[in-house]
């Protein structure tokens, strides 16, 4: 494996703002498919909102990657 593939996004950060995203998108495609708008956009669009800020959090407090990970 070679250094610049060395990071590649494996802190908390990371997966836990991606599995939010990620169930977001599963709540707001399931409320389409059932048609279902107010599901859509408090638990898809609101989910993934709430995905990004947690990620955002989460790199201020120093669970996302370290300065030297972060330049590469």
């Amino acid at each position: 494996m070679t250094a610049e593939h060395e990071y590649h996004g494996n802190t908390a950060q990371n997966w836990t703002a991606v599995t939010i995203i990620m169930i977001a998108s599963l709540i707001g495609t399931v409320a389409v498919v059932i048609g279902n708008w107010s599901m859509f956009w408090i638990g898809g669009v609101g989910g993934v909102v709430l995905g990004l800020v947690v990620g955002k959090v989460m790199g201020m407090m120093g669970m996302g990657p370290s300065p030297e990970d972060a330049t590469r």
